[in-house]
Formats: C-alpha cells, structure tokens, sequence
C-alpha cells in the first residue's frame, strides 16, 4: 500500500502505459482520476474500481480540459498528491523535406503544450499543500536522436528540459518533478507503429524481445507504471528533476549483441604493440 492515502491523477490513463498505471496505482492504495478522450474505455475502466476512480474526459490540447480534470479530482477526492501525465501520440511522421506544418503543430500540441497544461495545473493546487509529484512521460527519442520521428524527438527533449526547469522552480515549495523516459514498450501505440493494428500487442512483445538488450526481457506497460510507482511515492522522496530510463539500457549503448571489446585480448599500446612485455 504504498499510495495510500494519497489521491492521482493520470492523463492518458484509459489504455496503454495510462491504463497499466492507473491499475498499479490503486493496487497501492490511490484513488486515481483517469484522464482521456478514449471515453468508452475510460468509462470500462472506472466501472471496474467504482470508489477508486473517476473518469474525466480530458483533451490535453486544451487547457480548460486539464484544468477542469484537476477541478473534479479536487472536488471528488479533496486533495491531489501525484499526476502522471501520460497521455501522447506518435505523431508526424517522414522526412523533415515533407513534413506537413500543420501535423507537426499537432504532435507539438499533443506532446508539449499538454505537458506544460499538466504541469501548470498540477502545480496549481499543490503549492498551496507545500507538497506533490508530477510526473511525465518523455522518451529515449528526448535523449538520443534517431529513436523517434522529428516532432516526436523535438517534443520529448522539450519535455525533459521543461521537467527540470519546473523542478527548479517547485522544489522550495516541496513539490517533486520528474520524468520517464521509455523505450518501446508493449503497448496499443507500439503495436499500431509495428504493425499497423493497435490489438495486436502480443505480437509486438515477440518482436521488442528480440529488439532488448535484456536477453529474453520486452519492455512492457508494467514496466513504466512502476516506474511512475515509485516517483509517486514517498520511497522517491529525495529525487526531483529526474529523467529515469525505461528502456533495458539502449541510451548507453547496450545492444541485443555483446559490444566491441567484450572478449580479453592482450593490451593495445602505441604502433599496435600488445602486451605490457
């Protein structure tokens, strides 16, 4: 029970890493606002923890959306102690040559400005408690180039530049900010870039198997939502401004395959001489 007591909330939170968190959440004891436009499922999803949850339809792109989210938490549950905004899109895809201006204002707008409506708001009602976690969803595409589609990358960098900057800020009110940054992970988003159908998510685990650095080890939603777990709890009670990897070691090089000089060879000196003799 280790949110218990405290109350979350969590955009994105009808399918995907969203759904794996608001699920961990309340086994830990947390009343969870969910948070989405998927309302079919965010209503599926609430009908199954009726005294743990609400369900708010919540467009990130739209502030008025998120404040009025947090308006409800506070109103349902009294208080709000942790948001995790994991609400986003894949976004704009292609060359940079024939990116549309108007898909990647959108991606932007999803993946950003949604952020920064978060965090605002968030932060709105916990500086007056003197207490909090916010958490957000950023990528190894904000850490290394290549890992996502460009306004994809942008966004994501964006994110944890942001998470640190607002946690300079909130941490002498002893509000906490911070981040995840995921790898691909087996998800309706992932299985929809895989293989173009969103239900097909057994199939992406077979696949990010073979992708890990982890002999054996997808990454999976369960994997994030612990992740959020943990920075939502007190056990993390001393870290803020934090971008924690998910993602089996891919942004310090580790590969499916041993690295170059992973086996003994005698010791390279100077004219390619080996050998301390």
């Amino acid at each position: 029970m280790r949110l218990e007591g405290k109350v979350a909330l969590i955009t994105g939170g009808a399918s995907g890493l969203g759904q794996a968190t608001v699920e961990r959440f309340i086994q830990e004891g947390a009343k969870v606002a969910i948070c989405d436009i998927q309302d079919e499922l965010g209503g599926a999803l609430r009908d199954r923890f009726p005294t743990e949850t609400i369900y708010c339809h919540c467009d990130v792109t739209e502030e008025n959306d998120v404040e009025t989210a947090v308006n409800a938490t506070i109103s349902r549950f009294g208080q709000l102690d942790a948001v995790f905004h994991s609400a986003g899109i894949i976004g704009a895809v292609g060359p940079i040559s024939s990116t549309p201006g108007n898909e990647w204002r959108y991606s932007i707008d999803v993946l950003l400005h949604g952020t920064f409506y978060t965090m605002k708001h968030a932060s709105r009602v916990m500086i007056p408690r003197g207490k909090g976690s916010i958490i957000s969803m950023s990528s190894t595409a904000g850490i290394m180039g290549g890992w996502g589609p460009h306004a994809y990358a942008a966004a994501k960098h964006a994110v944890v530049g942001l998470t640190k900057n607002v946690a300079a800020e909130l941490c002498g009110k002893g509000i906490r900010v911070n981040a995840i940054a995921a790898a691909a992970m087996a998800t309706p988003m992932v299985a929809a870039s895989f293989f173009g159908d969103p239900s097909k998510v057994d199939e992406s685990i077979e696949q990010l198997v073979e992708m890990s650095p982890l002999k054996g080890r997808p990454g999976l939603a369960e994997d994030v939502a612990n992740a959020a777990l943990w920075l939502a709890s007190d056990e993390s009670g001393y870290t803020t401004g934090h971008n924690l990897t998910t993602d089996a070691g891919v942004t310090i090089g580790a590969t499916p395959s041993p690295p170059h000089f992973a086996e003994y060879e005698p010791l390279f000196r100077e004219a390619g001489i080996r050998g301390l003799d």
